[in-house]
């Protein structure tokens, strides 16, 4: 019997010296996703959005954990994608012909920042049209201190044919200092918010821009184009593991619950030896 106890203590002994006992820490490393908040466009859903974007390439996918919220709104008018996709249809707030006066937007702002806290944290954003806009003004207040001051820092955004709010009293605030959020920008070719686009990407301080041939429209990815989203979203999740990396090795280090382990172990070899 003591020889039993003596071979069960011993493998023990091995286990936790060999780094066994950190499997469940590197495999929760190697599963961690990015949480995105999916902010869908101008009278559409939540459920379109998550069909528009299912048609990009799985590498880049399964790299995400999404959230679809609907607006808050229902959509006040005709929708675009009647008899394309079934309704009801949303909208985050109303504006004007020329975008520089808005309705409901505070509603909204205070939507969505409640929604993030109790649904959070959420690592990015992205955004199709007026979500797209949506999304980078609430990286752009954070980063002033406006809103979101109980939520971690917002860390990237994906934005599909975004712009930047016309009203200087937004501008000067949230697109006062470059963006240090890391940004891709989607920009059609053929897209009426071509410029636009282009003029949202320019509030960020290192903007990725990725230009395709289609118009207003989440676009299919060309080969190019997965490689860099694919290699944009893999250094995004590489700088938060290396953040987590100091709190793994402190707890590995003398006095953590590994070295506890070990000593437990070597406590019953003396035992047992006993």
């Amino acid at each position: 019997m003591a020889d039993e106890d003596t071979f069960i203590a011993w493998n023990c002994l091995c286990l936790w010296k060999s780094g066994t006992h950190t499997h469940t820490h590197t495999q929760m490393e190697q599963e961690k996703k990015l949480k995105v908040l999916c902010l869908h466009g101008f009278r559409t859903s939540g459920g379109f959005l998550k069909k528009q974007i299912s048609k990009w390439h799985p590498s880049i996918l399964q790299q995400f954990d999404t959230v679809f919220p609907d607006g808050q709104f229902p959509a006040g008018g005709k929708s675009d994608i009647e008899g394309i996709f079934p309704p009801p249809y949303f909208e985050w707030f109303q504006f004007d012909k020329d975008f520089t006066e808005y309705t409901n937007l505070e509603e909204c702002i205070a939507y969505l920042c409640d929604y993030m806290v109790k649904n959070g944290p959420f690592d990015g954003l992205l955004g199709f049209s007026q979500g797209a806009t949506l999304s980078a003004l609430l990286i752009g207040y954070q980063a002033q201190g406006k809103v979101l001051n109980d939520h971690p820092p917002i860390k990237f955004m994906v934005s599909v044919s975004g712009s930047k709010f016309r009203d200087p009293s937004i501008c000067d605030v949230a697109y006062k200092d470059p963006i240090k959020a890391k940004s891709v920008h989607f920009i059609g070719e053929k897209d009426w918010l071509k410029v636009p686009s282009e003029e949202l990407a320019s509030a960020f301080a290192d903007p990725l821009i990725i230009r395709h041939p289609q118009g207003h429209t989440v676009p299919r990815l060309d080969e190019a184009s997965v490689k860099q989203l694919s290699e944009w979203s893999a250094s995004i999740l590489e700088d938060l593991k290396n953040a987590d990396t100091p709190k793994a090795s402190n707890s590995e280090s003398s006095g953590g619950k590994d070295s506890v382990g070990v000593e437990s172990a070597e406590n019953l070899m003396e035992q047992v030896a006993a």
